[in-house]
């Protein structure tokens, strides 16, 4: 990387120096030397003179030209190779998919052949009915350990859809999962079991 640095540096340099100092050495005298044979011979003498003098500062304004122009490719490039740097790479892939100007196909599932499984379905007691058009149920669940076969009991709160508002705290009821219709709700009342005293 370092040798295609130094090439660059040295083409722009010859550009530099080629561009100001050719045009400026053969502009300067033919337009010097067109009005002074125009006036008189003698005339000629002294442009043929100051056309060395006007060269040699020309020559003195040539490291100078030369010096700005070639730092400040330097200094742009940088800042653009940092900013390419620094991006994520998520964002890098998304700069290069914009770029090309083509979308991935879309993939889509297929519809499943069969019907879906059963749903489950769990017993549960109504906790709260407060709330309009949904009810909380804790579901008790006894099982044996796995390990050490002893029952395990346990109990869990979900809150599930009671469209008519049927149940009441202390209901037996049976509730059956559905989609999410909620944040919180994935069950749906199916019946109303027993009746709280």
């Amino acid at each position: 990387m370092a040798r295609a640095r130094k090439k660059k540096d040295e083409e722009q340099q010859e550009q530099v120096e080629e561009t100001p100092a050719e045009p400026t050495a053969e502009d300067a005298p033919p337009a010097e030397e067109s009005p002074a044979a125009e006036e008189t011979p003698a005339a000629e003498e002294a442009p043929a003179e100051e056309a060395p003098v006007s060269e040699e500062p020309a020559a003195a304004v040539e490291p100078v030209a030369e010096q700005p122009p070639a730092p400040a490719p330097r200094n742009r490039a940088k800042p653009k190779a940092k900013k390419a740097e620094t991006l994520p790479k998520k964002k890098r892939a998304a700069s290069r998919a914009r770029g090309t100007g083509e979308r991935k196909p879309i993939v889509r599932l297929p519809k499943p052949e069969h019907a879906r499984g059963r749903r489950k379905e769990r017993r549960g007691t109504v906790v709260s009915s407060a709330m309009d058009k949904t009810i909380v149920v804790r579901v008790d669940t006894s099982k044996p350990h796995p390990r050490y076969k002893k029952v395990v009991r346990r109990s869990t709160k979900v809150h599930a859809h009671d469209e008519a508002n049927a149940a009441g705290v202390g209901d037996v009821v049976r509730i059956v999962e559905t989609r999410p219709l909620s944040r919180t709700k994935r069950w749906r009342l199916a019946e109303v079991m027993e009746v709280a005293k």
